[in-house]
């Protein structure tokens, strides 16, 4: 699993699955290095092998001379992308599983030699948790331990230091223009949050073009200023949302770190299936559903729509915050991931 933050952070129950079932077992993780900074350092990771893009088809020679001498058990074919096949043909085991013919994009299957059973759409975590059944191994419960890290605690209490007030983090940013929401309607949500719920907004994310666009507007627009932490890292990342009281979330990696870190997520969800992409198992009343239908007869819908982001308002997320008052909010009721 070489790219998207929330996919490694769906791997992450596959590793500790394995590590729990043998304490002995050495796992390798061929990762890029963008979300290999939010895992290093995992508990039950034993190596990280950075595969670095930028250097083009030296970066698959790289990895092949790293591993030369070297035999694995097994490959997990994770990730079903031309340049994840070629990292399974070129990493040394007996063993190549990968997905069904059916599911294995860009002729994936060409590259290993045991598959996972055909299977019906589902939560992508639950997809990824079929290898561990495929292995004999038992994936409940389902564990990410994110942290955050001991080492990383003084830098929080710090963070957290500068507020009066509980935060609610903002994902404000995805990577694709579709998942994304107004501007002018984050900003009018900040306003809402901080001067009815009392809730110190934070801005978090990456500085992609469109965050720092979204950013500039909010900040031009609020009367109640957020706080931007946009461009932190994936780790201190990770330290602000297991400090924040809420989170508001788009269809990205954060979503998926707030789930592992048990935190109450509301998620605004149009262009995937919530079913699919949206948070694993916890949050499901505070989902903002503008998806639409999720099921097309008896199996999950699993077309992209992209015209839907748009239809949400502040209002419906500020409904969903009203329920967080009610059911959530000073640990009357915590997000269940292992329900």
């Amino acid at each position: 699993m070489l790219s998207a933050v929330g996919d490694a952070v769906h791997v992450l129950p596959v590793v500790n699955a394995i590590k729990r079932a043998d304490s002995q077992s050495h796992i390798t993780w061929i990762l890029q290095p963008g979300p290999a900074s939010l895992i290093d350092g995992h508990p039950a990771l034993d190596e990280i092998v950075r595969f670095d893009r930028s250097r083009g088809w030296r970066a698959f020679t790289d990895v092949r001379n790293l591993f030369r001498g070297r035999e694995f058990d097994v490959v997990l074919a994770l990730q079903d992308y031309l340049k994840a096949g070629i990292l399974t043909a070129i990493a040394p085991a007996p063993i190549k599983l990968g997905y069904d013919r059916a599911r294995a994009r860009d002729a994936n299957w060409l590259f290993t030699n045991e598959r996972i059973p055909a299977h019906d759409p589902q939560h992508i975590q639950d997809e990824y948790l079929e290898f561990v059944s495929a292995l004999g191994i038992e994936p409940q419960p389902v564990r990410w331990d994110i942290g955050p890290w001991n080492a990383e605690r003084e830098w929080q209490r710090a963070f957290v230091k500068q507020f009066d007030r509980p935060i609610v983090s903002l994902v404000i940013g995805t990577s694709r223009p579709q998942k994304d929401w107004y501007a002018e309607r984050w900003g009018e949500l900040a306003d809402a949050l901080s001067g009815r719920y009392g809730l110190q907004p934070v801005l978090v994310g990456g500085r992609s073009v469109r965050e720092e666009a979204t950013e500039m507007v909010i900040l031009e627009r609020t009367r109640h200023k957020p706080f931007s932490a946009l461009n932190s890292g994936l780790r201190r990342l990770v330290s602000i949302l297991d400090a924040s009281e809420l989170v508001i979330t788009l269809d990205t990696g954060p979503l998926h770190i707030a789930v592992a870190l048990e935190k109450p997520v509301i998620s605004l969800l149009g262009f995937s299936n919530p079913l699919r992409t949206g948070p694993y198992r916890a949050s499901q009343e505070l989902i903002v559903n503008a998806y639409g239908e999720m099921w097309n007869g008896s199996r999950l819908a699993t077309d992209r729509r992209t015209d839907r982001m748009q239809t949400i308002g502040v209002s419906d997320v500020l409904e969903k915050v009203a329920l967080w008052k009610e059911r959530y909010a000073d640990g009357r009721a915590r997000s269940a991931p292992n329900s």
